[in-house]
């Protein structure tokens, strides 16, 4: 609502590239420099940078200081940056379809992720599972844990086993890779301040990302689709 009544809060926002959802990107951008500057008092009013936060209602005239100070880097990554996040529990619904895919087909699954960013889905038989029990599906093994739950009568548990992957293609108009530290910090910054077991499971996932091969393509995925299929 304050952002609404500040005009140079607005002028500000209005510079982001021409398709982006300008309020992720914003914050984005506030988050991601908050995250690798030195400290500055907004620090203080954000669940990702302190246990004890203050009350979001009384941070507007820190968050509007900040980005006077720095509207020349805003600015820069309004223009440069899109607004892309890896949902890594996304991962949840998919392990149990994938998993009856490849029971089905008798065979490795070759997968082809458009829109892929950073590839942590590319991974999602490198992740343990559980929906609602004790029982661990998947890599019991694994760093990254993800829950779920099943409603309704239909239930895929009894059927699913880790799929054997043979090939892991990504596509996006702009690759991260989260061995840079500059795109990992920025899809981190992308995560809201408040939500910790999101950004917890994005930084294992990372980590384990990082250690494995995947082919991530830079272009348009609708038109290299069909290439990339045969």
């Amino acid at each position: 609502m304050r952002i609404s009544e500040d005009q140079e809060i607005l002028e500000l926002a209005s510079t982001a590239r021409v398709g982006q959802p300008v309020p992720n990107l914003l914050f984005g951008a506030v988050h991601y420099l908050l995250l690798i500057r030195e400290k500055h008092p907004l620090n203080t009013y954000y669940p990702s940078m302190t246990v004890k936060p203050g009350k979001p209602e009384d941070a507007y005239e820190v968050f509007a200081d900040f980005c006077r100070m720095y509207s020349k880097e805003i600015i820069q990554l309004l223009n440069s940056k899109i607004v892309q996040t890896n949902e890594v529990r996304r991962c949840a619904y998919l392990y149990p379809v994938f998993s009856y895919i490849y029971q089905k087909a008798g065979k490795p699954l070759a997968l082809l992720e458009i829109g892929t960013s950073a590839g942590l889905q590319l991974f999602f038989d490198k992740y343990s599972y559980s929906y609602c029990s004790d029982k661990v599906f998947g890599n019991v093994n694994s760093p990254v844990h993800l829950t779920s739950e099943i409603r309704g009568n239909l239930s895929p548990l009894k059927q699913m086993s880790i799929p054997e992957v043979a090939i892991r293609i990504g596509m996006d108009l702009h690759i991260n890779d989260v061995r840079n530290y500059d795109d990992y910090m920025w899809l981190k910054a992308l995560i809201w301040p408040e939500h910790q077991e999101r950004r917890e499971l994005f930084e294992k996932a990372a980590q384990l990302v990082g250690s494995k091969e995947a082919r991530l393509i830079e272009g348009d995925g609708v038109q290299l689709l069909n290439s990339l299929a045969d």
